[in-house]
């Protein structure tokens, strides 16, 4: 066998899921025959059920840190090359959007490491090329959907959010950081720039909850059509307000951490709020039953 580079072998990886995509039928990647069928019931979940899930999810982590540390890195690069674009082309008003905004896309993010926890519940051996696999589910169409809808929600927060800063501190753009935070927090604008935009980002944040905690997983778990998930997503919701509630400030508390310093601590949250999201999908979902 040829020898590779690491970014040589990473591509040609990549290439060969790329190739595979929605090539798994049901029988194949469900090991069973699924069904599009309404999920009929929610489980009502407490604050012990998400300590649980993240208990679950560290233990995943753990369980292959090696591995998915490597995938993770992924994500601060990303988060690096976004504030030095933002910095860099006179829209610093829209760096923190841009950092808190991540949260709205984190699910689609997050659903290679979704798999790899799907794959090793099944006892299947699993490294971070597993989280490809994803590419191959026959609900790979309806998870792309989603994902696409997560982000046209992203940058529409972003659309608001700048228009925001104008109707406030603009029209004319920051002309340094520190000319920006001091208008920021010695302004009455500023403060109500402040107001506006953490309820904007509230109801963005709610919106995007209720669609996706459980979408991606369930797309992953069973034969079921992106109507049946955002559905059952919004049901499980509804059934669980403060736990949901509470969950949804777990992942931007921990998406805050992690970013400081420099995005680097998205390196360990990332991958365990990923992995705790496919077991708190497990808490709230009922197992399915033959022919579901």
């Amino acid at each position: 066998m040829p020898i590779q580079t690491p970014p040589g072998w990473i591509w040609d990886q990549l290439s060969r899921a790329t190739m595979a995509i929605g090539s798994a039928s049901p029988e194949e990647y469900w090991h069973r025959r699924g069904t599009a069928r309404p999920v009929r019931t929610v489980n009502r979940i407490g604050v012990a059920d998400l300590r649980d899930a993240l208990a679950l999810g560290f233990d995943d982590f753990m369980a292959t840190r090696t591995d998915v540390v490597f995938l993770g890195i992924v994500y601060p690069i990303l988060g690096l090359i976004l504030a030095r674009a933002a910095s860099g082309q006179g829209v610093i008003h829209l760096l923190f959007p841009l950092a808190s905004g991540f949260a709205l896309i984190g699910p689609f993010a997050a659903i290679g490491l979704n798999e790899m926890s799907r794959r090793r519940e099944q006892g299947d051996e699993d490294g971070w090329t597993d989280a490809f696999g994803v590419l191959r589910s026959p609900s790979i169409g309806s998870i792309m959907l989603m994902g696409l809808l997560l982000v046209g929600l992203f940058l529409l927060w972003l659309a608001v959010a700048d228009q925001i800063y104008r109707l406030t501190l603009g029209p004319r753009l920051p002309v340094s950081m520190m000319a920006f935070v001091h208008d920021v927090f010695t302004t009455g604008a500023g403060w109500t720039m402040i107001a506006v935009g953490i309820y904007a980002g509230f109801l963005f944040a709610v919106l995007a909850l209720s669609i996706s905690v459980v979408s991606f997983p369930l797309l992953l778990d069973r034969n079921v059509g992106l109507n049946v998930a955002v559905a059952t997503s919004v049901r499980a919701v509804l059934a669980n307000p403060g736990p949901m509630a509470l969950w949804g400030l777990i992942v931007a508390g921990g998406l805050l951490l992690g970013s400081l310093p420099l995005f680097l601590g998205l390196i360990v949250v990332l991958p365990v709020l990923g992995h705790a999201t496919w077991h708190l999908y497990r808490k709230v979902v009922p197992p399915a039953r033959p022919g579901q």
